[in-house]
């Protein structure tokens, strides 16, 4: 089977494409892809560590502002000149099937593929749709989401299935060991992690960074803080201003490239709430403190977060209300009573969907086959 998998701008869409890929190659070992990505986005890097022969061909591509604005005359400008490199890129890979998992260069790419009459399939992560896939609903052939009872988001699609989200299947096979172990831990360690994103967020910094003083008190836990590459070194200097030194349960790193080997052994998880990191952590029943972003389309983070929190799953904290204090008193409030963690813990793996992969290769079996 021949694929072409085309996500960008960040980690969330570009992992459920390359788990869409493990899942093909267990069951069709002899595939080939071609991935689809931009130049500036986060995918070109993440792909090449992930598979370093993988072919990656770039479009530039950028999104629509929500007012009127010279920028959207050429964002059109670079979506038609996108639409010719992708026909072009189509033509030479003679794909079964374009599947496209979010983000601005999937437009483009699914719409060519679509005027070329090549069967598609879109992935939306989030319980309300990103404007891309909006608009390329009306175009692909199957529509594939990650939270049940969102089908109806897409009224003018041909067809919409649940299938979860295909980074699921990935982290429940991943090795907890290995994640400790890659962090220097003994098997057995509590973990919390916290974790702003792919780049990370400023605002979940400097919370997580005033609480550090704090951890001494739950001295049987440890604590991992992922800052993002941009933050490393600005936060490690706020957390050594507070407490002169470093607090001994606390690993600062300024990015995990195991993420789905350390989730495995995660006790507690503090982060934003995108699709694809909540799709990994109910996959693994993780409990977790959410921290949607203010700063999204629609506000669709905390429409992601309040699903979880309503069934128990999670404690939302919105970025008004965030500072260490009360960080702390919620970390130390779910670590300290072993009933609450269970329970949490419950309704995140049953909220969760291990089999998403499987689920959309099979989907995407029956389009690939027409």
């Amino acid at each position: 089977m021949r694929i072409v998998l085309s996500g960008g701008g960040t980690g969330g869409h570009v992992y459920p494409a390359l788990s869409i890929m493990e899942e093909v190659r267990r069951e069709q070992p002899g595939s080939e892809f071609l991935y689809i990505g931009t130049s500036s986005g986060l995918e070109k890097g993440i792909v090449a560590k992930a598979d370093p022969k993988l072919r990656f061909e770039a479009i530039e591509i950028s999104g629509f502002r929500r007012k009127l604005s010279l920028d959207n005359v050429r964002t059109v400008i670079r979506f038609l000149k996108g639409v010719g490199r992708a026909k072009k890129l189509l033509r030479e890979f003679k794909p079964d099937v374009v599947i496209g998992t979010g983000g601005y260069v999937c437009g483009p790419v699914v719409y060519a593929a679509a005027k070329l009459g090549i069967p598609t399939m879109i992935h939306e992560q989030n319980v309300i749709p990103g404007l891309t896939n909006k608009f390329l609903s009306r175009y692909t052939d199957t529509v594939a989401v990650s939270f049940q009872g969102s089908e109806g988001k897409f009224p003018g699609a041909k067809r919409v299935v649940y299938t979860g989200n295909p980074r699921a299947t990935t982290v429940v096979q991943a090795d907890a060991l290995k994640g400790l172990s890659s962090l220097g831990l003994p098997e057995g360690s509590r973990l919390v992690v916290a974790v702003g994103g792919s780049r990370g967020a400023k605002a979940v910094n400097e919370a997580v960074a005033a609480m550090a003083p704090l951890m001494a008190g739950l001295p049987d836990v440890q604590f991992l803080f992922v800052t993002g590459e941009p933050y490393y070194e600005a936060t490690r200097q706020q957390i050594l201003a507070k407490g002169k030194t470093m607090p001994d349960n606390l690993l600062l790193v300024p990015y995990v490239h195991n993420m789905h080997e350390v989730l495995a052994a995660t006790s507690l998880i503090i982060s934003r709430a995108g699709a694809s990191f909540l799709a990994e952590i109910t996959a693994l029943g993780i409990p977790s403190l959410l921290i949607p972003s203010p700063n999204v389309t629609n506000n669709h983070q905390e429409a992601n977060a309040r699903w979880l929190e309503k069934e128990n799953a999670a404690k939302v904290i919105l970025e008004r209300d965030l500072n260490g204090t009360f960080l702390y008193a919620q970390v130390e409030r779910i670590m300290k009573d072993p009933g609450r963690h269970s329970i949490m813990s419950r309704n995140s793996a049953r909220m969760g969907n291990r089999e998403a992969a499987g689920l959309f290769y099979s989907e995407m079996l029956k389009l690939a086959s027409r």
